[in-house]
């Protein structure tokens, strides 16, 4: 750890706790004040950072800050992506402490936005700053900090055709990954994509007495929980046509150096909580979770829920579905693939609508660049020369396609959580070593990069 971070370390935790507790969460328009509250604080850090030009760039949803340093026209410009935005907190019952009052317990930060992405986002605004007080900022650096991400970034290909040129960059660099651990430093190279999905399924024009109904007609909930179970087999095998037709084959050789990696399935199912793991037959559990595509529900809801007993059987039925996509595999196609096996397995007397909420592309990133060198240096010096290894996530950003395809640049993806962070989930932490470590990695990141594009 420098001297700079070691000195600051309490004032960089105290900025973070601040901008944790608002919740900026970006899926609920009743939060709308409040993402407005988190892009103002973010603008404020960059400017005392020591920015030159910082603004809160309006876009039809959320805004995007944007900042900047222009060190020298001739040095390489990093790129710097994060978001600001989180999920939703819910469940809130299942947390042991208020998910937007930041608390400290045994060296972690629990909170929503701890790692994702909030801690990690920041970890680049206090290395800029680092940077800047001990004058050895070594690239230009460009900040575009968005508040959509947790919504598909739904805005922001507009926003970076717009402003392409001042976007200019040669390199995008990210922390919204994680490692294998702080022992075990790794390199996120390769992110599936992403097809979320909507089915509204109807039965009666209203909730009917189960008594005098029950029988005569079809039942959306019993619909959907068939349709539902249809969509997968016993073997973890998604059953819709042509799904699997453009999924890219792994070569033994690659899946070979893969299972290189330190993994413990008895510690993994132990920390779930889980007597057996449960995927694509053929396939280990980190594969199931990085190189194969997968189909989940995340929630179903319909009829009572309250407490006690309501005998209906209810007019209509819902359900969420994401799909994990991997490369070659199209969100669009897929979600339309998606659609018509739906339509075809509704039985008689329920109406079916399927809505696409949003999607991203698979993207798998080079490992023979500078910019990945650099990055593999940095790691390296940070970590006592343990060189970080190159893995793939089984979580999506669709921004990084996104770069590829309208600014022509790759992203280092230099994360710094932990699968045991619970990002999405109840009690969402981040190790306060993992956020100094990070801000640490990230400044060696630019001394590499500048060595190495020379």
């Amino acid at each position: 750890m420098t001297p700079y971070i070691k000195d600051n370390k309490d004032r960089f935790l105290a900025e973070l706790f601040d901008l944790l507790r608002i919740p900026s969460v970006s899926t609920d328009a009743t939060y709308q004040p409040d993402i407005k509250k988190a892009a103002a604080f973010i603008a404020h850090q960059l400017n005392e950072a020591g920015a030159d030009k910082v603004e809160i760039c309006e876009t039809a949803g959320n805004p995007v800050v944007y900042g900047e340093k222009i060190v020298d026209p001739k040095l390489p410009t990093v790129l710097v992506y994060g978001h600001y935005d989180v999920q939703p907190a819910d469940p809130i019952d299942l947390w042991d402490t208020p998910p937007f009052e930041p608390t400290l317990k045994d060296n972690k930060i629990y909170a929503r936005g701890a790692s994702d992405d909030k801690g990690q986002m920041y970890m680049h605004v206090k290395a800029f700053e680092s940077m800047m007080k001990n004058n050895t900022l070594a690239c230009n650096v460009k900040f575009m900090i968005e508040g959509e991400e947790e919504i598909g970034s739904v805005n922001l290909g507009q926003f970076i055709n717009e402003r392409k040129e001042s976007l200019s960059a040669d390199v995008i660099l990210i922390s919204d990954t994680g490692m294998i651990s702080m022992d075990t430093p790794s390199i996120t190279v390769g992110l599936r994509g992403l097809s979320y999905m909507e089915l509204e399924l109807t039965g009666p024009n209203r909730d009917l007495h189960s008594g005098m109904y029950g029988g005569a007609v079809q039942n959306p909930l019993n619909a959907l929980a068939e349709v539902v179970a249809a969509l997968k087999d016993k073997d973890g095998h998604i059953t819709i046509p042509g799904f699997y037709d453009k999924v890219e084959i792994i070569s033994d050789e690659d899946r070979a150096k893969m299972a290189k990696a330190p993994f413990n399935l008895e510690a993994y199912k132990q920390a779930l909580d889980i007597e057996k793991e449960f995927g694509e037959k053929g396939y280990s559990t980190n594969e199931r979770t990085s190189i194969r595509p997968t189909l989940d529900v995340n929630g179903m809801w319909g009829g009572y829920t309250g407490e006690g007993a309501k005998t209906v059987i209810a007019s209509k039925a819902y359900a969420k579905i994401s799909m994990r996509l991997v490369p070659h595999q199209s969100w669009e196609e897929i979600s339309e693939l998606f659609t018509k096996h739906v339509e075809s397995l509704v039985p008689d007397g329920i109406k079916v609508k399927v809505t696409a909420h949003h999607g991203g592309t698979p993207v798998v990133i080079p490992t023979n660049s500078i910019e990945f060198k650099a990055a593999s240096n940095a790691y390296a010096e940070a970590f006592d020369g343990k060189e970080p290894i190159p893995v793939r996530s089984g979580g999506s950003i669709p921004i990084v396609a996104l770069f590829k395809e309208e600014l022509g640049l790759d992203s280092i993806m230099m994360g710094f959580g932990l699968d045991s962070d619970a990002i999405h989930s109840p009690n969402e932490k981040f190790g306060v070593d993992n956020f100094l470590k990070g801000i640490e990695t990230i400044e060696l990141f630019y001394k590499h990069y500048a060595a190495v594009k020379k």
